[in-house]
């Protein structure tokens, strides 16, 4: 578990393998309640090789310490991330 917000990360291994690679993130908000948009690729066991760059917007609450993932949402592809990017830019926008 995380004590600091920038403890927090997607990486994961497994076998000695680092099966999600953490390329960036952005810390969208701080406190008590966190948000953070990560860039991360998967490993392809198949392949042998990572994939292509994936993102995703995570939700965490600090309690007794620590931070704790509540939620999450994952943006699959380069494609849907410029859909968000162009909805989000038009909204801010027109505002």
């Amino acid at each position: 578990m995380a004590e600091t917000i920038d403890e927090l990360t997607v990486s994961y291994t497994d076998d000695g393998i680092e099966t999600v690679q953490e390329l960036d993130k952005a810390i969208l908000s701080r406190g008590a309640w966190t948000t953070i948009l990560f860039r991360y690729r998967d490993w392809d066991r198949a392949k042998e090789a990572y994939g292509p760059e994936k993102y995703s917007i995570r939700r965490y609450q600090k309690r007794n310490g620590q931070y704790q993932q509540q939620s999450k949402f994952n943006i699959s592809s380069r494609a849907q991330a410029q859909t968000l990017i162009t909805a989000l830019q038009q909204w801010v926008d027109e505002g």
